[in-house]
């Protein structure tokens, strides 16, 4: 269904041909872009996401499927017949041009008056910071400059999608974070649609309104930022976004949005989401590493410590209880403001994150270590996710 969409793609596919016969690069990926929606592209290098966006402004054409923008059909159509425009990772700025002349060049091509484009390429010089800059060539310009000219000239002539494939990867890193965030806030002052492509998956989580995380040519989920990172629909997307802990185990028991499995003698309760297991079956457990709290075991006798002796919780509903393991500390480092130590446990070792003052847990060698169900995931078997609803 593409109703209010702005951005539809109907089961498109784009084949290559290679010495060892027909490659996918994109294999029957639906989505749906709503107006206004900053929509990104995630997935590693070859993972089929910049063939989409080149599907999307019609630098390629699928040979199964359909594409649609605003509601029409534009399949065949090519690019300058399409309402896009394209940031691409090299901005391709006309190095024998100005910075003003770069910016001004869509409008010029539509052959707008001059006296209109002057005050247009005056304002979008003002919206970019880099006023003062317009008599410049690109090539005296810093990476940071040049990407904020190229994104001048890509909204200069109010496209109905703006695409940006990688545009970011170019710049070091203080630059880039400084970039990414006047590109969100610029995002949401022109309300235009935004379909980013990217390989940095923190980059896409602080941009983006939903993501669609890519693997071999398919879709393997589309969702808000915080549900591919709480609750991924497949192991590969658990694995790609962030860090985790993953556990194995047999399902012990299932209820309507929960489980418990037996991870090596221990019973594990686990949140359902995406799958439905079934008892035997051996699944998957996923945790992330600051869902887990730590207490150190102060006492010689653990009889008389509360953290190494936990009160039962049996006659709590699954979902709602919290899982109790002891833990010895092997390693432990500091990223930033955070520890990040190594736990071995009866379930497993076990990654923790934490923040502020850890002198107390670092100073312990046992610990008791605790999360909750709704924290651990029962993730679908192999790495292909359920069909996403076309919203």
């Amino acid at each position: 269904m593409q109703d209010n969409s702005l951005v539809y793609l109907d089961t498109v596919s784009k084949i290559y041909p290679t010495s060892k016969g027909e490659v996918y690069a994109v294999r029957d990926v639906s989505l749906a872009v709503q107006p206004g929606e900053f929509f990104s592209l995630l997935g590693s290098s070859g993972s089929g996401k910049t063939t989409t966006l080149r599907l999307i402004g019609g630098f390629e054409i699928p040979e199964y499927g359909r594409v649609f923008l605003g509601g029409e059909e534009v399949t065949t159509l090519p690019p300058y017949r399409r309402n896009v425009h394209t940031v691409f990772q090299s901005y391709a700025l006309f190095p024998h041009l100005t910075v003003a002349q770069n910016i001004a060049y869509p409008l010029t091509i539509a052959k707008m008056p001059r006296a209109e484009i002057a005050p247009q390429v005056e304002a979008a010089l003002r919206m970019f910071r880099i006023s003062g800059l317009g008599d410049r060539r690109p090539a005296q310009l810093s990476g940071g400059q040049q990407q904020r000219v190229a994104l001048a000239r890509a909204l200069i002539s109010r496209p109905k999608v703006l695409l940006l494939d990688e545009p970011l990867s170019a710049l070091d890193a203080k630059i880039r974070e400084e970039v990414r965030q006047e590109l969100r806030e610029l995002q949401r002052q022109t309300n235009l649609t935004f379909i980013y492509v990217t390989h940095d998956q923190e980059e896409a989580l602080a941009l983006s309104d939903r993501i669609a995380v890519m693997h071999n040519g398919r879709v393997e989920q589309i969702d808000t930022p915080k549900q591919i990172y709480t609750r991924p629909a497949s192991l590969f997307v658990a694995q790609f976004i962030g860090k985790a802990n993953f556990l194995t185990g047999t399902v012990e028991r299932v209820t309507s949005d929960s489980c418990e499995v037996n991870v090596n003698g221990i019973s594990i309760s686990a949140l359902v989401a995406h799958y439905p297991p079934r008892l035997g079956e051996i699944v998957t457990l996923m945790i992330r590493p600051e869902q887990i709290q730590v207490t150190p075991v102060l006492s010689l006798d653990p009889a008389l410590d509360p953290a190494a002796n936990p009160a039962p919780d049996s006659e709590v509903a699954p979902q709602h209880r919290t899982n109790h393991v002891p833990g010895k500390q092997t390693t432990s480092a500091y990223i930033g403001q955070l520890l990040e130590s190594q736990f071995d446990t009866p379930v497993g070792r076990l990654t923790v994150t934490q923040l502020g003052d850890q002198n107390l847990i670092e100073a312990s060698t046992s610990h008791h270590l605790q999360w909750s169900a709704q924290s651990c995931l029962v993730l679908p078997p192999g790495s292909a996710a359920p069909p996403q609803p076309t919203p």
